[in-house]
């Protein structure tokens, strides 16, 4: 995981927003110009990636909340970054609209996301596991279909990558890519 973030973080630029911020995994990465905005609902994350920022120094402002309701203005981000964030969203569908709201004509996505893998059996496995999987997880779900949420709230690939990462088939078939407003 950490060199798919070390791959696609550095691509953030300008006002970057950064969806399900976290413990603050992806705050190494970032280039020094921009400027982050990180959303997470946890406030016990959201004290850990403070000290991550203060360490790296990233300039970060922190906003206690989820996805489905971002706190800015329309088209204020030149770059959104989310990595295993879409999974715990309880409604990827209003988040990836919000997103699409706040993100500039000519923004992008950067993301890496578990999901659906595409063997029948593996998905199978994913579907009988995920309420578990949810409850064990911290709210994450196994077998969302990434793409299909994307294109659902009106984005392109401009690239994307599929693919199994090391791990157990059922919780690591993974998305990666960027993503613009269709």
């Amino acid at each position: 995981m950490k060199a798919i973030r070390k791959k696609i973080v550095p691509l953030a630029e300008g006002n970057v927003l950064e969806v399900g911020i976290g413990s603050g995994l992806n705050l190494p990465f970032y280039d020094k110009s921009v400027k982050v905005t990180g959303l997470d609902p946890s406030l016990e994350l959201q004290v850990m990636a403070q000290k991550v920022a203060a360490r790296e120094g990233v300039n970060v402002d922190f906003i206690s909340v989820g996805g489905e309701e971002i706190p800015a203005e329309d088209n204020s981000f030149d770059s959104v970054v989310m990595t295993w964030t879409l999974c715990t969203i309880p409604d990827p569908i209003t988040a990836l609209s919000e997103i699409r709201r706040v993100l500039k004509p000519n923004g992008k996505i950067l993301f890496a996301e578990h999901g659906e893998a595409p063997d029948a059996n593996v998905a199978k496995w994913q579907a009988r596991l995920n309420p578990y999987w949810n409850v064990i997880g911290g709210g994450c779900n196994l077998n969302r279909r990434v793409t299909e949420l994307y294109e659902g709230a009106a984005f392109t690939f401009d690239d994307i990558e599929k693919g199994y990462i090391e791990g157990p088939k059922i919780a690591t078939y993974t998305y990666r890519g960027i993503a613009s407003i269709a």
